[in-house]
């Protein structure tokens, strides 16, 4: 076994530093079988590229090991893989010791859950001989060690630098490791890598979760400073020159409502006294007369809002019409001298396009209608509120503040016209439901000639369930009384044979000892002569074959026979409803698989059943 262990590592030309010959190559997969061990990587060929390996791996080491494409941390995992490829072990030769892989068909091994920033493993079961050396020189492998923890119980811990190097090191949980070529106990172990909790791992951990919580505070907050809008710009103080430039402001249009958000401020610090008075005056009249512009601006978008409601009304009347031309068309086509002349997938098409069509249609309609509703409301504003231009020329303070109460009452008019309005729609919707269009008419006799049919269909099905049920119960009583002749033919059949067995027994004991035991034979042939005229049937239930297979496996049992009571007595144990004359009656019925035959002389004979099935199976 040693020589064959030293001889495999041979195979790799240029990573392994055994030169020792393979001497059978079949002793050592019949060694490893017997291990549990499937043999892999024999030819030493480089499984994968050196672009693949892991970064810091020794190539003079010998280990053979391929890098699984699907091993957490690497960066060769694609991203988006097409489906899950197999992982495939193989044999890890170093310099002190071999590992072997575990067997393919058993379960990998199972791991906890991973801690929060996990760098240590956990590895147990190691060989009693292991050094601290081996265990590095082992998972030195996966990346840079940071500390080895070594136990005096066949374990230790293994701290890295770097999270994704523990996930290269569970890679090797489950494999065997051999000390060298050796085959003491000692010097062997099935290794078990796992996670495992530190508190150094834990604290690193929280101090990075705090760093990049402090880093996204930063990015946040100066974020927000880049969307905070800009600060309004110092208002100045107030001075005589400052008032003559606002005041030329407040004249100007573009500059308007910067200057007024000036005089807003110098009038909210308190800047107006007895000396300033007169200026902040003039300056409000000025703002004031920027009334009657706004005022004239108003009402030329009020005028072109007019224009537009007026030519997007003429447009949807336009459309509206289109609608009802095409809705008469489908509406002519839908008329039965035009109808019966299209094909069926042509009705259907037509008859979707004639409901999109008056589904369109009508929500234009209930547009246009909308349209209207708001003219009636607006209908009285001409006549209870005053022309615009009118209201411009006039300044005194009484006609403003009956404008104001006409506006009031005008508005409160209104509420009043929409209330009565939605109660008409109401009772408008009320009274339209009590009426029904030919249409529906026509619809309803339709849906009423179909519920009709459908119960004429439903009454013919039950009539014909009915005759159904009636053809079954006379069948069965047919069924019924074919059992009753039947058994009525098993019992005269039972009688003819218990009255032929009397006849032969009779005879037999006639004869003596002169015929011995070659009476036997004689009253066989007999036997088989009259049961000639019986009329042999196939198995009519299902508990017929079960009885069928437990007496053949019974007499196969029993190869010199047994008697009707014997094997009775143990058919009862299983159904004691059967009797020995029903047992004798199907066995009578089948005579190619169980034969009668008569052993003994006078008050000793006895009747023996056999099984025969094969010799007639030999014989056919």
């Amino acid at each position: 076994m040693a020589s064959a262990a030293d001889g495999i590592g041979s195979l790799g030309t240029e990573q392994s530093h055994v030169n020792v010959p393979v001497a059978d190559p079949g002793a050592w997969a019949t060694a490893m079988n017997n291990l549990g061990i499937v043999p892999m990587g024999l030819t030493g060929q480089q499984l994968v590229s050196d672009s693949i390996c892991i970064q810091g791996f020794d190539p003079n080491l010998g280990i053979l090991t391929p890098i699984n494409p699907m091993m957490a941390g690497i960066t060769l995992v694609p991203p988006h893989p097409v489906a899950e490829l197999p992982v495939i072990k193989e044999i890890i030769h170093c310099k002190s010791c071999t590992l072997f892989p575990q067997n393919p068909n058993l379960p990998p091994p199972s791991t906890r859950e991973r801690p929060p920033g996990c760098k240590t493993v956990f590895v147990g079961g190691l060989p009693e001989n292991a050094t601290e050396e081996i265990v590095k020189e082992v998972f030195d492998q996966c990346g840079e060690i940071v500390a080895i923890r070594k136990s005096k119980k066949n374990f230790c811990h293994i701290r890295y630098i770097e999270e994704f190097m523990v996930d290269k090191a569970l890679y090797l949980s489950g494999y065997r490791m051999r000390i060298g070529s050796s085959t003491d106990k000692k010097d062997s172990g099935r290794i078990h890598v796992d996670f495992a909790q530190a508190r150094d791992d834990l604290y690193e951990w929280e101090c990075k979760q705090r760093l990049l919580a402090r880093e996204e505070r930063h990015r946040r907050k100066i974020h927000e400073e880049r969307l905070r809008p800009p600060s309004p710009p110092p208002i100045m103080h107030y001075s005589e020159h400052e008032a003559a430039l606002l005041a030329e402001k407040l004249k100007e249009d573009n500059k308007f409502s910067e200057a007024s958000a000036v005089l807003f401020t110098w009038v909210d610090r308190g800047e107006v006294n007895r000396r300033t008075a007169n200026h902040f005056y003039s300056m409000i009249q000025s703002a004031n007369s920027h009334v009657r512009r706004l005022m004239n601006e108003k009402a030329q978008h009020e005028e072109e809002m007019e224009l537009a409601k007026e030519h997007f009304k003429n447009s949807l009347l336009a459309i509206l019409t289109q609608f009802e031309q095409i809705t008469a068309v489908f509406t002519a086509a839908t008329r039965q001298k035009a109808w019966d002349h299209f094909s069926k997938a042509q009705r259907k098409n037509i008859d979707i396009w004639r409901k999109q069509c008056e589904e369109l249609r009508n929500a234009h309609s209930e547009e246009i209608m909308g349209i209207r509703r708001e003219e009636e409301m607006e209908m009285s504003d001409e006549d209870l509120e005053e022309n615009p231009c009118k209201k411009i020329r006039m300044e005194d303070t009484v006609l403003s503040a009956q404008s104001c109460a006409l506006r009031e009452e005008n508005d409160s008019l209104r509420w009043q016209l929409d209330a009565y309005r939605n109660e008409v729609e109401l009772l408008k919707k009320e009274q339209g439901k009590a009426y029904r269009t030919e249409e529906d008419h026509t619809q309803e006799q339709q849906l009423h000639f179909l519920q009709h049919t459908m119960q004429n269909m439903q009454q013919q099905l039950l009539r014909l369930q009915e005759e159904l049920k009636g053809k079954e119960l006379e069948l069965e009583q047919a069924r019924d009384e074919q059992r009753y002749l039947e058994g009525e033919v098993l019992s005269l059949r039972e009688k003819l044979l218990n009255a032929m067995e009397s006849v032969d027994l009779m005879n037999h004991n006639s004869e003596g000892l002169e015929k011995g035991v070659n009476g036997t034979a004689a009253l066989y042939q007999h036997r088989e002569k009259n049961n000639e005229t019986v009329i042999w049937g196939p198995l009519r239930s299902e508990k017929e074959a079960l009885l069928l297979g437990i007496i053949s496996t019974f007499l196969h049992v029993h190869p010199f026979g047994a008697n009707i009571e014997y094997l009775w007595s143990y058919i009862q144990r299983l159904d004691t409803k059967i009797s020995a004359s029903e047992l004798e009656r199907l066995m009578v019925r089948l005579p190619n698989m169980f034969k009668q035959e008569f052993s003994g002389v006078g008050a000793t004979l006895e009747k023996r059943w056999k099984f025969c099935g094969f010799e007639a199976l030999k014989s056919a």
